[in-house]
């Protein structure tokens, strides 16, 4: 039931009215503005919205999660078993294996190569390093030389410290170029005896060949660029170790294969 009783304003001709009621509307606004601005000058609160505020409200809103792959994937394929002619440094007989294929001229390379030997400090007789050869040639106008020169220097027992001198100057021979006379003298760093040897193998590209065939056996477990490593359990099984992954992510994954060996 509508009310019969009329208000003061509703009394009024109509512009009256108008009028009336919006002064009274502006009346009220500004008495609660001056309220509100009491409150604040009472409070210390005045003034522009604060840093976190300001950046809250300009922050963009968060995606929706997606569903990412796993950081480390099992490989594609089988990872081709350890052969005489693999370079293995630590013990043979260690639990755990990391297979690290890798090109002497990738810059990412030369950052994992000393995650990989803090590795082998930290885990002695618990994990063991095998190093197999992937030339990314498309990128890398010396990785196959490089390779070569290095399996020349394995001959004479010096493999690990051709890798080294190889990392020690990536920057230098790679603006230089690989010619014989740098080769020698990486060689020298490296402790290689007899350097006419050393010569004759690099130019006869005696392992070229071989080059080849590890690079292949990488691309049958699925990888696609370097460093491309896996890490190995007993039983077999492999997890990929993707990229120049710091050495807390490479420890962490040791880690969790050791406890998983001990509660066995």
């Amino acid at each position: 039931m509508e009310s019969s009783n009329k208000s003061f304003i509703d009394s009024l001709p109509p512009k009256t009215a108008f009028f009336a009621g919006s002064l009274t509307t502006i009346l009220v606004l500004g008495t609660i503005g001056f309220i509100g601005l009491g409150s604040c000058l009472l409070a210390g609160k005045c003034g522009a919205p604060s840093a976190s505020a300001q950046q809250a409200a300009a922050a963009p809103s968060a995606p929706a999660p997606t569903n990412a792959a796993p950081t480390n994937p099992t490989p594609s394929g089988p990872v081709p078993p350890l052969t005489s002619a693999d370079h293995v440094s630590g013990d043979a007989n260690a639990p755990l294996t990391i297979v690290e294929y890798s090109d002497f001229q990738c810059p990412f390379c030369q950052r994992f190569h000393p995650v990989m030997q803090q590795v082998m400090k930290d885990y002695a007789g618990k994990v063991k390093w095998v190093y197999r050869y992937f030339p990314l040639t498309s990128l890398h106008p010396y990785a196959e030389k490089s390779a070569e020169a290095a399996q020349c220097a394995s001959d004479q027992g010096r493999f690990w410290e051709m890798a080294d001198a190889f990392f020690n100057t990536q920057g230098q021979w790679t603006n230089t170029g690989l010619d014989t006379k740098m080769l020698e003298g990486l060689a020298r760093q490296a402790g290689v005896a007899n350097l006419k040897k050393f010569d004759d193998c690099v130019a006869g590209g005696t392992y070229a060949s071989l080059i080849q065939s590890e690079e292949q056996g990488g691309e049958s477990a699925g990888v696609t660029g370097t460093p491309g490593s896996f890490l190995i359990a007993p039983d077999g099984s492999s997890q990929s170790i993707l990229g120049a992954q710091p050495y807390a992510t490479v420890k962490a994954m040791i880690d969790a294969d050791l406890a998983k060996i001990n509660n066995k």
